[in-house]
């Protein structure tokens, strides 16, 4: 049976995992997780795609980038995991298979649930009791966002939600499987005639014209709605780090 050709993101964001074969660790050593970071951050610049999130755990990785050309993903991974798995076999006499199966990719948007599967991300080594506090892992991206930046895309995140309210959202453990639910993708139109409903007829591309107390309290309305960030700023023109903090 031929394997189920992988979902193209519009947005170009997406969020990889891998793990070891039958769960075995793809890093024995410090200088095993510095390696597969260097490898990263070279591929980075080479490809020039976007690194919003990171974690390296004993026996598996996350990251969240955005590729620069539609299809990079595939291109990204092969080049990664290859160089990282030659030099690991080569390095502890092994051969084989390392990366359990296929690594898996699961579409990203820029809305409401892209600030909390950060947060996911960052909270692996949490979860896992490996550490009391995030800043102590060395080998996630949370201390990217809240002291030195290495190679890391900081800004969109920290412009949604502000870095006080960032860290604030890090505070409280979220779900231990991060899963969204996925609902049908809604047209412009219906997306406007939903801000019709919710503003008294108010045209999506007024709204940014407003005064910004009116215009927040708009944006707030919209969100509890149901609609997300991204469908918002799609239809207003409003930017979607506006639509985020108000």
């Amino acid at each position: 049976m031929s394997r189920e050709a992988r979902k193209l993101s519009e947005s170009g964001f997406y969020h990889i995992v891998f793990r070891g074969i039958n769960h075995q660790n793809i890093f024995e050593e410090e200088q095993d997780f510095e390696y597969m970071l260097e490898i990263l951050k070279k591929l980075k610049q080479e490809m020039q795609f976007e690194i919003h999130a990171y974690c390296l755990m004993t026996n598996h990785v996350h990251i969240l980038l955005k590729e620069s050309q539609t299809g990079d993903i595939s291109t990204i991974l092969k080049r990664l995991l290859t160089k990282y798995v030659m030099k690991f076999n080569k390095k502890y006499q092994r051969s084989g298979a390392l990366i359990g199966s296929r690594y898996k990719s699961k579409v990203v948007e820029v809305d409401e649930y892209f600030i909390p599967l950060i947060v996911y991300i960052h909270q692996n080594p949490l979860r896992a009791g490996i550490v009391k506090k995030l800043e102590n892992y060395r080998y996630s991206s949370y201390c990217e966002y809240i002291g030195k930046r290495k190679f890391v895309d900081v800004q969109l995140s920290l412009e949604m939600l502000g870095k006080k309210e960032w860290i604030k959202a890090h505070e409280q453990l979220v779900e231990n499987r991060f899963q969204v639910e996925g609902r049908k993708k809604l047209s412009e139109e219906e997306i406007r005639q939903k801000i019709l409903k919710n503003t008294d007829n108010i045209e999506p591309q007024r709204v940014g014209t407003l005064e910004k107390t009116e215009r927040d309290k708009i944006l707030q309305k919209l969100k509890g709605s149901g609609l997300s960030i991204r469908e918002i700023e799609r239809v207003t023109g409003i930017s979607r780090g506006i639509v985020a903090k108000s």
